[in-house]
């Protein structure tokens, strides 16, 4: 933070994580700026519309009524509760998230940067699912200027660079979401079409496919499978040593998966049923349905779940590479998405995917189309991770910035907000 002055004089606050404050600053806890409510449960006022409901992860819902009508912040109880919100309407709020009621004399805003600081993950409760005491939070100390005017100006300084901050941030996820776009269609023309442009084109036949190479054959995936197989269910506990088991949470993008996590169980007189080989293709029946991975290598002792459908392919039908381009489609997620069946509890049956029609080059063109793809890929990738780095770093220096202003490591008593022609510069650039 060398851009901003340090105050001129400070003293030992003795508080461990906080270090030295401004000399004229004082030691507070949270239960002298504000008192702490719980949540209620909000099934007996849900509805379509009205007033939010909010939960750690923010509103989820509506309510025919409201907890709380002033300015607040929320902290979470359970879950997840390193995340203060802040609200300025009516709100209910759930069982599992308290709200406040900050102090006359204290700004909502300025306790809301305040909160930000609370070292969660030290008063968490050892649980598997973090929670929050009410008096771990109360006690929490901070340090707090006496001047009405000194925390406003903290507050102004930190809305007008937040704000900046939130601008940039969303700027660069946008260029990512348009990144992620462009690879999808790079690969859905490949996949579709081809990678010559001057070649001899037919109808499909199928409204989602149009127009494909007229050398090109197509078909069912039924016509191509050697067969398909749900998942091993099993009631026993996971091992330390035994078969790994490939979940829906081990599908990563682009039809990759990874192992690194999966559990262990026993072998089994069933289990070698079960087991993947390279050119395997996996399916999500539900919990994620239309998502996929492609077994692109042997392994030894990998078998999948009872929530995975495995479809095996005919011999030299298709490159393993070529199938993970294929089902990242749009024209064939499209398919999949329009089979879809439930409300909540999405799922897809293996009878939708097996009818679902793809094109199949033959296997010197498919590894044409996986070299290019591969080559583009990595480009987007690049692109990708050099925009997701920069939102990692603005989001640094979102959280010091806040942590610099309210613990009095940077002084901005003499700060002034910039005229509206330089901030809708400073947006712009």
């Amino acid at each position: 933070m060398a851009k901003y002055q340090a105050y001129a004089e400070y003293k030992d606050s003795e508080v461990e994580w906080l270090g030295e404050i401004p000399s004229h600053w004082k030691l507070t806890r949270l239960k002298f700026l504000a008192k702490i409510r719980n949540g209620q449960d909000y099934k007996h006022v849900e509805t379509e519309t009205g007033f939010p409901v909010m939960g750690s992860g923010g509103q989820f819902t509506f309510s025919s009524t409201y907890m709380f009508d002033r300015p607040s912040v929320l902290l979470g109880r359970k879950g997840t509760i390193d995340k203060p919100l802040y609200i300025d309407e009516p709100f209910w709020t759930v069982d599992t998230m308290y709200y406040t009621e900050v102090n006359k004399d204290i700004d909502v805003k300025y306790f809301y940067y305040l909160s930000k600081t609370i070292l969660f993950n030290r008063y968490s409760t050892n649980t598997a699912l973090p929670s929050m005491t009410q008096e771990n939070l109360n006690n929490f100390e901070f340090s707090v200027p006496p001047s009405v005017f000194e925390r406003n100006q903290i507050r102004n300084f930190l809305d007008h660079e937040t704000t900046k901050i939130d601008h940039l941030i969303e700027k660069q996820q946008q260029l990512i979401e348009l990144l992620k776009e462009k690879r999808q269609a790079v690969i859905s023309h490949a996949v579709t079409k081809g990678l010559d442009p001057n070649v001899p084109m037919k109808d499909s036949g199928v409204e989602w496919l149009g127009q494909v190479p007229e050398h090109w054959n197509m078909a069912p995936v039924r016509r191509y499978l050697v067969e398909h197989r749900q998942g091993y269910y099993t009631t026993e506990s996971y091992v330390d040593e035994g078969l790994k088991l490939l979940r829906i949470t081990d599908l990563r993008d682009l039809g990759e998966i990874n192992i690194s996590n999966c559990p262990m169980v026993n072998e089994s007189d069933t289990t070698h049923l079960f087991k993947l080989q390279k050119g395997d293709v996996v399916f999500a029946r539900t919990g994620g349905a239309g998502s996929f991975g492609v077994i692109t290598e042997d392994y030894e002792n990998l078998i999948y779940a009872s929530y995975l459908i495995r479809f095996r392919f005919m011999n030299k039908i298709f490159e393993p590479d070529y199938l993970r381009f294929l089902f990242q489609s749009d024209s064939f997620q499209l398919s999949v998405k329009q089979n879809i069946h439930g409300g909540v509890n999405q799922n897809i049956h293996a009878e939708d995917i097996k009818n679902t029609v793809i094109c199949a080059p033959s296997l010197s063109e498919q590894k044409e189309i996986i070299e290019y793809l591969e080559n583009q890929c990595l480009l987007f990738e690049n692109l990708i991770y050099k925009a997701s780095y920069s939102v990692k770093l603005m989001q640094e220096r979102r959280t010091a910035l806040i942590s610099s202003a309210v613990t009095g490591k940077i002084d901005v008593r003499n700060w002034q907000a910039p005229t509206l022609a330089e901030a809708k510069t400073e947006l712009s650039a």
